[in-house]
């Protein structure tokens, strides 16, 4: 398992709101123990990339079933994670 730090900007393109689906997201984050650091344009996980590839995971099928959505990340293990 290796650190890792993910920005991460959810659009589910044809919902009403966006806000439930990004409430979501931030719930399934935190039950994978990933730190969470929500913003106004993206939200920055860290943890192990296990965690954050399996959170990524989950967000994605869980919007893509309800239609249409654009998920962009940026992943990195340069960056500095907590108690790096």
């Amino acid at each position: 398992m290796t650190p890792v730090s993910a920005q991460v900007s959810l659009y589910p393109v044809q919902a009403p709101s966006m806000t439930p689906a990004i409430g979501e997201a931030l719930e399934i984050f935190e039950r994978w123990g990933l730190r969470v650091n929500p913003g106004p344009m993206s939200t920055v996980v860290t943890g192990d990339d296990v965690q954050v590839f399996a959170a990524l995971q989950e967000i994605y099928r869980l919007n893509a079933d309800r239609g249409p959505v654009i998920l962009t990340v940026t992943l990195s293990n340069a960056c500095p994670t907590p108690g790096s």
